[in-house]
């Protein structure tokens, strides 16, 4: 369930991380750490894949990944 202080924003991947994170540039330039999608779907994550995340008002520099578009 989200949370109901959560913004969602559309990013795109530009670098996969170890340990089922990845780093996401959203459409205002800015990039956060994104984790979580991996884990519950069983999805990898390549560079170009569009991910929608949750991120806290409080902490803008990291978001959790609720879907993953894959980019061919």
């Amino acid at each position: 369930m989200p949370r109901v202080d959560a913004y969602e924003v559309e990013g795109v991947v530009v670098e996969v991380l170890p340990q089922l994170i990845c780093r996401a540039e959203l459409a205002n330039g800015h990039r956060v750490l994104a984790y979580g999608a991996a884990r519950a779907g069983r999805v990898t994550l390549a560079v170009n894949d569009k991910v929608m995340l949750e991120m806290l008002p409080y902490d803008l520099s990291e978001g959790r990944i609720i879907s993953v578009t894959k980019q061919n």
